[in-house]
């Protein structure tokens, strides 16, 4: 049943699926703005307190999902101070939700990245007399391959998460269900084929991740030797 509900093109499963990769990649996006400057920066700098700002990123990949959503939750309703923008329990919501999670996670990751990268390079930078934009620019390019692998995680992350969006999503029919949310539903429902369609895709999506994940890693080792 669960398979038929795929092969058929079932509309309901469609849209959830279509909603979890658009608010997934969207968060994925802007955790890949935010996080690769932040990790280059910080992989390139040497300042007072640089340590205990790496034990603050590493912490931050952790943070609880629920601790994420209850969050943003108090800041987006009618009593928090972004209340008056009504973007609680929308698509929008989610995303920031989202982004806020996995934004860290991709900085610590491109931090790690860049600053072995850099290490390799310092003295060539030197000579040239880059600037700490120019340098973070180059290092942010040469590593683009690794940087695609740290995006593909933090989208692995994104799409698998429940906590956080169903909190500021409400898993609302038609506006902010997506694939986990409608597979926790499903199940205390009992409508056990929805919630295995929706699981197969969300495994099928897991196994392309991993794929492609794999699949850049060879292409960066085969670059590596050029």
């Amino acid at each position: 049943m669960a398979v038929q509900l795929v092969i058929s093109g079932d509309a309901d499963l469609f849209e959830i699926v279509g909603l979890s990769l658009r608010v997934s990649l969207s968060a994925t996006l802007l955790a890949c703005l935010i996080g690769f400057p932040v990790g280059a920066l910080v992989a390139i700098s040497r300042f007072p307190g640089r340590g205990a700002v790496l034990v603050l990123m590493n912490a931050l990949m952790g943070l609880p999902p629920v601790v994420v959503g209850l969050l943003v939750y108090l800041h987006l309703s009618r009593s928090g101070p972004l209340g008056f923008l009504g973007l609680l329990y929308t698509p929008t919501a989610m995303i920031i939700a989202q982004t806020i999670l996995i934004a860290p996670i991709v900085a610590a990751l491109s931090r790690q990245v860049i600053e072995d990268l850099h290490a390799e390079y310092a003295e060539q930078f030197r000579s040239l007399c880059l600037s700490r934009m120019q340098t973070v620019t180059a290092l942010l390019w040469d590593a683009r391959y690794s940087l695609l692998t740290v995006g593909l995680a933090g989208f692995g992350r994104a799409v698998a998460e429940v906590g956080a969006v169903i909190i500021v999503g409400g898993n609302i029919d038609h506006l902010t269900r997506v694939m986990t949310t409608a597979i926790a539903l499903e199940t205390s429902k009992g409508d056990l084929a929805l919630a295995l369609a929706l699981g197969l895709i969300l495994l099928v999506i897991a196994l392309g991740v991993n794929a492609a994940v794999q699949g850049l890693r060879m292409s960066a080792r085969r670059q590596a030797y050029v």
